[in-house]
């Protein structure tokens, strides 16, 4: 945080009535009351400062919901998802949502799977996470073999919740490094990687960097191929942030998800491309033997015996009702139609782009409407894209810049992730504005400052 900044906050006086401070302590709870209407006030201004959120082109999370929804948010706001003897309704429709999700991702017996919502999709990768860790736990002291050193296998373009998992539970992480040749984790040179200490491979359903699916299926057969090999029978954690709210409306004929015996679980994030307002995820396991019974918590609270597994204790259950509103207001033909749209858009986007010389495509947004791009190789000395990047804030739209991972570090893409919103007309209007930006960066007499890097990239 900056420290130039004043350490008094001054209030507006049309703001304030008689008797209230019009100064206060930036960074000290005030020793007195102000009106609701005040506060309110002082708040409301200082977030003006904030993005538009629907030119933010950087983020995956959900910002628009419809009037409906907002007005059960309001009327929700107050229900603790951990309370089930308080909220017993609350916790059936979460129940409902998960075995709704375990048969979208066609689990053989969706109501005999195990499921739970969560704060967002890293607590889901989490959980799933955790699982992997202790069914292989179980496994090798049954087998009288030392627990000491796990590790877990994963692209090196993986979100980096997964960097956090490894950390926080001391797991060793195996970084499968993407290629000018293969861009996605996609099974290739997997044997390298896995051992007997490894608890699982992570698949990632709509790479944050590019919006490109992992092939499952290849990940799953080269699996299969290093246990007959070596008799390491790995299973698979989907990460199916965006894509498992894709797949199974755009691309239904893609094996991903529990048809493969090897995908143990599978998360997602409601508030990403399931269409929910910030802090619900989900995730599933293909059936109860996937989850360790140990994990599941029975906890008395508040008058009741109930069943937990989260990360977190109390945390808000009005998400859960917005995501099983979603599922009613929507259904399957509604959701195919909002994320066919964001689809279109998408393609409409990045066909634009590689019309321009400056560019070109990494992806183009056939799997999760999210594409990325580079600049052309001696397209220019005077910019680059991160000079674009800053052109187009000027413009209010947010589209990050930012280097690939490891072993492609030397190469800087530029992102656009569509979510619902982004309308063919806004599309239009951000491609005139590349192309202007474009037009503008090429004439230059001489190279644009580079010392400073700011890259807006975002999860």
């Amino acid at each position: 945080m900056s420290t130039r900044k004043r350490p008094d906050l001054a209030v507006n006086p049309l703001f304030t009535r008689p008797g209230e401070a019009t100064m206060l302590d930036r960074y000290a709870i005030p020793a007195g009351e102000m009106l609701p209407e005040t506060a309110y006030q002082i708040i409301h201004d200082e977030v003006m400062l904030d993005g538009n959120a629907r030119l933010n082109l950087a983020t995956f999370v959900g910002t628009y919901m419809d009037d409906a929804a907002t007005r059960l948010y309001v009327e929700t706001v107050d229900k603790n998802m951990i309370d089930k003897d308080e909220y017993p309704r609350t916790a059936e429709i979460e129940d409902r949502c998960w075995k709704m999700l375990a048969r979208l991702w066609n689990a053989e017996h969706p109501t005999r799977t195990i499921g739970t919502s969560a704060i967002g999709s890293s607590e889901a990768c989490m959980l799933g996470g955790l699982a992997l860790k202790r069914r292989w736990q179980h496994a090798r002291r049954a087998a009288g073999k030392p627990t000491d050193s796990p590790n877990l296998v994963m692209s090196s373009a993986v979100q980096v919740v997964w960097e956090k998992f490894c950390t926080y539970w001391d797991v060793e992480p195996r970084y499968v490094p993407i290629t000018e040749d293969h861009q996605v984790l996609d099974g290739h040179d997997l044997e390298r990687y896995v051992d007997e200490n490894t608890i699982g491979v992570v698949a990632v359903l709509g790479v944050t960097y590019t919006g490109m699916y992992e092939p499952v299926a290849a990940v799953a057969a080269a699996l299969d191929e290093i246990q007959k090999a070596s008799g390491h029978d790995v299973p698979i954690h989907v990460d199916g942030a965006s894509g498992a709210m894709v797949a199974p409306f755009l691309q239904p004929d893609l094996v991903w998800d529990f048809r493969l015996e090897r995908v143990a679980s599978i998360s997602t994030s409601g508030h990403k491309y399931g269409l929910v307002y910030p802090g619900i995820g989900w995730v599933v396991w293909r059936d109860r033997d996937a989850l360790p019974d140990d994990l599941v918590f029975s906890v008395s609270y508040l008058g009741g015996d109930m069943p937990t597994l989260a990360l977190n204790f109390s945390r808000p259950g009005a998400q859960v009702l917005l995501q099983y509103y979603n599922f009613l207001r929507l259904g399957m033909d509604g959701y195919r139609r909002v994320q066919q749209a964001c689809q279109d858009v998408a393609r409409h986007l990045a066909d634009g782009i590689a019309e321009l010389d400056a560019f070109d495509l990494w992806s183009d947004g056939s799997d999760i409407p999210v594409f990325a791009w580079r600049q052309r190789a001696g397209h220019s000395e005077h910019w680059d894209l991160y000079h674009l990047q800053d052109r187009l804030r000027t413009k209010g739209w947010l589209v990050p810049a930012y280097p690939m991972p490891d072993d492609l570090s030397d190469v800087t893409v530029q992102r656009i992730v569509v979510r619902n919103g982004l309308s063919h007309d806004l599309a239009e209007e951000l491609l005139d504005d590349i192309r202007e930006q474009v037009a503008f960066l090429d004439d230059l007499d001489g190279p644009m400052p580079r010392e400073r890097r700011r890259s807006a990239f975002h999860h």
